[in-house]
């Protein structure tokens, strides 16, 4: 009988961790989510580590509660990295052909790809992600896979994604101390591009918006290919901090006037509805007005999508996405969001939840599980079972794999 497949995501992020693990299914052909958890998460600030022993408390409760919840023991996992330490650059990479017949061949397109890597990288940055998104042969641009072509020069243009290397390490050291081996680490607006985005809105052209609790996380999409990539380091958090001082309340409190009352838009909420703080916390005595709350979300949110327009202007697509934007994320779940949308960054917009993975749980059709549910997806997709893709994404292992069937199935996920 042959072994069975898993495969699991961990989500570690400034609110909550999340983990889901997938078994694979023999009858589809494909990973179906099994089991999911989500615990509050600790020692974590804005995306990164900065308690390690809360961190791993947090982690090591929620592989607990989804191990109970499966009887599979979780022992690697694919995991997502966010926080403003997160650069992308775009790079070219050149290279002479081969072969004496000019025939592009597998290591050629590796070659290639390892001198786009030939840059002035900080040495506090570390590479995580290397996306090639075209490549010229003999002057041929726009060429999408040029395996078994004829030329004598390549070129490669790449998109380069970096994390820094101290909050790298201290992911990965909480990580290991809570018993678990990272097999691939995926920065998290990629990871919410897998479960969430379709391939026709990833070829027309398309922004991902990851409103989390600490930061939010941009990704562009055109012609199937990543764009632009940016970390914000403001999110749904912010919105309740900014009510616990407009209201004198506790976070508790504000948190859940804003759950209980927060909408995007105040013309849309009675000027005269009132909210009585007394019946959310018998400690607090005031009263105000919704409206003011609703103004104080909205203040906050024109202040994140004004952040997200200015990454969209720095790659020419300020409304110029015919797919619009897609929101993802625990903070996207705020009512009246998609409308918002709309009118700031004067583009389409839908909510994403994750689509694109099969499962038996409710919970996990929500945006705030966009992510952990498309780290699933993302060790499918690039057969991230070897330990080599650890901390340094995709291409390290590419490049330390003598599996060249590996790097075809790799290249061959970016066509459209």
């Amino acid at each position: 009988m042959p072994k069975e497949q898993y495969i699991v995501g961990l989500d570690v992020g400034t609110a909550s961790v999340r983990v889901v693990q997938a078994k694979f299914d023999a009858e589809r052909q494909a990973f179906s989510i099994i089991g999911a958890s989500e615990v509050p998460a600790a020692g974590i600030r804005r995306g990164v580590i900065v308690d390690i022993e809360e961190a791993v408390s947090s982690i090591s409760s929620a592989l607990e509660k989804v191990e109970r919840m499966t009887g599979v023991p979780v022992e690697t996992a694919n995991v997502s990295i966010g926080g403003s330490h997160i650069s992308s650059v775009s790079s070219h990479g050149v290279i002479a052909v081969s072969r004496a017949d000019g025939e592009i061949m597998e290591n050629d397109i590796v070659r290639a790809i390892d001198a786009s890597q030939v840059i002035s990288i900080p040495q506090n940055k570390e590479v995580l992600h290397v996306f090639p998104k075209s490549f010229t042969l003999d002057g041929q641009t726009g060429i999408r896979d040029p395996l078994g072509m004829s030329g004598i020069r390549l070129e490669v243009d790449t998109i380069i994604i970096q994390a820094g290397l101290p909050f790298v390490k201290n992911l990965t050291k909480a990580i290991m101390q809570a018993g678990l081996e990272i097999e691939d680490l995926v920065l998290a607006p990629c990871a919410a591009a897998e479960s969430v985005l379709s391939k026709r809105q990833r070829d027309l052209g398309v922004v991902l918006v990851d409103l989390g609790a600490g930061t939010t996380s941009v990704a562009v999409y055109e012609e199937g290919d990543l764009l632009h990539t940016a970390v914000i380091p403001i999110g749904s958090m912010h919105i309740t901090n900014d009510i616990a001082i407009g209201l004198r309340c506790s976070i508790e409190t504000a948190e859940k006037v804003k759950l209980m009352y927060g909408h995007a838009d105040p013309k849309l909420v009675s000027k005269e509805e009132e909210i009585s703080l007394a019946t959310i916390d018998p400690a607090e005595e005031e009263s105000t007005l919704r409206s003011y709350v609703v103004e104080i979300i909205e203040a906050r949110l024109e202040e994140i999508f004004n952040y997200v327009t200015a990454e969209l202007k720095k790659v020419n697509r300020d409304g110029k996405l015919p797919s619009g934007v897609v929101l993802t994320g625990g903070g996207s779940k705020l009512p009246g969001i998609v409308e918002f949308a709309k009118k700031q960054l004067r583009l389409p917009a839908v909510l994403g939840k994750p689509q694109n993975v099969s499962t038996i749980i409710d919970r996990v059709d929500d945006p705030a599980f966009a992510t952990v549910a498309g780290l699933v997806l993302w060790g499918d997709k690039f057969n991230a079972g070897s330990a080599k893709t650890r901390g340094a994404g995709m291409l390290k292992g590419l490049l330390d794999s003598p599996n060249v069937a590996q790097l075809r199935k790799w290249l061959k996920s970016f066509l459209p």
